[in-house]
């Protein structure tokens, strides 16, 4: 230790590096005269090196200790202390600052270190359990409410959604139906995208689903659906006509009318078709607005359009319904054709009155003259049986019709109960109507009990 230079710590906490001065001294002077002697051997040569540097070094660090002890001094800190005593030592494990740099004070006040929970009298307020923590228990925080949060639908799952619950309120008819049903959903952004894919199956379906379409529209107005939602949808729906002409040919004037019956239901703005004037490219959105601005144009008594598509179904009066059956058999016998007489009676839309159709026509057989009428009214007969257009209950009620009103008919046709007996046969020839109908049919041989006047 006293070749190399080092330090030695005094038992009062000091280093020392005043160790045998005169140690040192006597050795340099050896090594001088063996320099002017030049008997140094190169081992000796760099001993001797080493000394001085580790001298030089030891000289320069007692200079920074003096000048440290002189700044302390001038601030009045542990000037004059007395190395003695308690306050004086620096211990090993002291932690205040032995470079003298901060105020000396304990870190953090005493309340840092391990295991410390913090400073003498601290009191610590409750805090709220946050629910991202990974430590966060919600079963253990007292009463929990539990809300349902329905996730937005997709844009992609929209159109499987809305197309079933539109196709069955076309059965139904029911508007506050579909209202709950699509309260259950949160349509969130698309909630316009409703309006439009109902009007597109709408104009895929029958005049009765388009008049469904515009009641659902307007009974949704106000409640679920705003005037700018209705905006949003016809305007998409616009755009949307080069496609929508592809399945539906009519589609740019059916549109207009959806349009103009909104109009005047007043669920769209009146400003609706300002909005495009002389902004349209498109030919046929250009034939949508002209015609839903002529609809809107005509009297004041048909302003609100309520028969814009016709009274669909069996909203339609029975008077209205035998009247358009006869036209239709009527029209028949004069031209022939089974397919335009097929085509009315479908958009008739009344596949529970059919038995009318049948009634009217064995009517119309027994009221005319010559085989002509039979055999056209079998074939028109037939063919429906055949395509399920007029089913086994609504052909049997129809004839059973006839039959209790033949006492009637034979007021008007005297031969009506021989011309009834051999359409019938003719029909269950051509498979129209069961055994069971023919051999129901009442007989002339089959007569009323006579009539016995009471005795006086």
């Amino acid at each position: 230790l006293q070749e190399s230079g080092c330090q030695v710590l005094q038992p009062n906490g000091e280093r020392s590096t005043a160790v045998s001065q005169e140690h040192f001294s006597g050795e340099e002077d050896a090594l001088n005269d063996g320099e002017i002697n030049g008997n140094w051997t190169p081992q000796e040569k760099a001993l001797h090196e080493a000394r001085l540097k580790a001298k030089a070094k030891r000289r320069q660090r007692k200079s920074s200790r003096n000048s440290t002890s002189e700044s302390l001094s001038e601030t009045g800190e542990l000037a004059g202390g007395d190395p003695h005593s308690p306050k004086g030592k620096v211990g090993a494990n002291d932690r205040k600052s032995r470079t003298g740099k901060g105020r000396g004070l304990p870190k953090k006040g005493g309340a840092g270190g391990k295991g410390v929970w913090g400073a003498a009298g601290m009191v610590y307020e409750d805090e709220e359990p946050d629910a991202r923590d990974p430590n966060y228990d919600e079963s253990s925080q007292g009463d929990t409410v539990y809300a349902t949060v329905m996730p937005e639908v997709d844009e992609k799952e929209l159109e499987k959604t809305v197309n079933p619950i539109v196709r069955e309120y076309f059965e139904h008819g029911d508007t506050k139906e579909v209202q709950m049903l699509l309260k259950e959903l949160n349509l969130g952004s698309h909630k316009y995208e409703f309006s439009s894919l109902a009007v597109s199956l709408a104009l895929e379906g029958k005049a009765s689903h388009r008049e469904l379409t515009s009641r659902l529209l307007s009974d949704l107005s106000g409640k679920l659906l705003s005037q700018s939602d209705l905006a949003r949808a016809f305007d998409k729906m616009l755009k949307e006509l080069p496609d929508l002409i592809l399945d539906t040919p009519e589609a740019p004037q059916m549109l207009g009318q959806f349009i103009a019956r909104a109009i005047a239901d007043h669920i769209l703005p009146m400003s609706f078709l300002d909005c495009y004037k002389g902004k349209v490219d498109c030919d046929h959105a250009r034939v949508a607005l002209d015609r839903a601005a002529v609809l809107l144009r005509m009297k004041r008594e048909i302003l609100r359009l309520d028969n814009v598509w016709g009274v669909g179904g069996g909203q339609r009066p029975v008077k209205h319904l035998i009247k358009e059956m006869n036209l239709l058999l009527k029209e028949y016998l004069t031209s022939g054709d089974v397919l335009e007489a097929e085509h009315c009676l479908r958009d008739l839309e009344v596949p529970h009155f059919h038995h009318e159709l049948v009634y009217e026509a064995v009517v119309m057989v027994l009221e005319s003259k010559g085989d002509a009428a039979s055999h056209a009214i079998i074939k028109l007969l037939q063919t429906f049986w055949k395509i399920g257009l007029i089913t086994v209950d609504q052909m049997n009620r129809g004839f059973q019709r006839v039959y209790d009103e033949l006492p009637e008919i034979s007021l008007d046709v005297p031969h009506a109960h021989s011309m009834i007996e051999n359409f019938v046969d003719l029909c269950h020839q051509e498979s129209v109507i069961t055994k069971q109908l023919r051999d129901a049919c009442p007989s002339r041989s089959v007569c009323p009990p006579p009539y016995l006047p009471n005795k006086l």
